[in-house]
């Protein structure tokens, strides 16, 4: 059986390093829409990788960031097929210096982070703040690594200050079986089906604990629907 997903895995791997290559060189060519571009090759994906998706809630369109659990490269292509507002991930600076793929954040305009240097954090704010009055959702997963899909990590605190320093709208979003249909860390792929499940948005004004309290109600929920 593992012989199986290890060959899908490479087969999904060998598409995502030709199709984002292809994704990279239009989005050179045509900027301007590279929205539009990302969102085709993300919905191409479904097709692709053969999971099957249940949405759970809705998008708040008012929302001004998204926190989500991480646990898959999945998940990213997931809310790129199907979010309907055009997103600006915040990134680990590793991807962003990858020779080639980096551009792939670059070109796009998405947030990258440097872990190692606090000066980045106002970098961090401002590159917030930009993209947000460009009309784009910051889309943040505050683990900062990618889990076992069923227990939550302890959150980093960047989430926290950015969302309270801007004032945000916040909607945490909870993604369940993605590590099943994806294994990324493995290199295992499968067919599956995956949940989207959005809970209610907040203003971060409104509870001081809110971080903390979303934290909670994300495990809980993500309990509730592996149990």
């Amino acid at each position: 059986m593992k012989i199986l997903q290890k060959t899908k895995a490479i087969s999904i791997f060998i598409n995502f390093v030709i199709t984002v290559s292809i994704v990279i060189i239009l989005i050179i060519f045509f900027g301007k829409h590279s929205w539009k571009i990302r969102r085709t090759w993300a919905k191409l994906q479904a097709w692709l990788t053969g999971y099957k998706l249940e949405v759970i809630g809705a998008p708040d369109i008012e929302a001004q960031m998204i926190i989500l659990n991480h646990q898959s490269l999945l998940d990213i292509i997931i809310l790129e097929a199907t979010y309907p507002k055009n997103l600006a991930w915040v990134a680990k600076k590793e991807i962003t210096d990858m020779t080639f793929f980096g551009k792939i954040i670059t070109l796009n305009k998405m947030i990258s982070i440097n872990r190692e240097d606090k000066k980045s954090l106002l970098k961090l704010f401002a590159d917030c703040k930009e993209r947000l009055e460009a009309g784009r959702v910051i889309a943040i997963f505050p683990e900062g690594t990618r889990g076992d899909g069923k227990t939550i990590a302890p959150f980093k605190a960047g989430t926290k200050l950015i969302a309270s320093k801007l004032k945000l709208k916040v909607q945490p979003v909870v993604i369940v079986n993605t590590r099943n249909v994806l294994d990324s860390q493995n290199f295992l792929a499968k067919s599956g089906k995956v949940k989207l499940i959005y809970l209610d948005s907040f203003y971060v004004k409104e509870n001081k604990n809110w971080f903390e309290d979303m934290q909670i109600q994300m495990q809980e929920r993500l309990d509730e629907e592996l149990s």
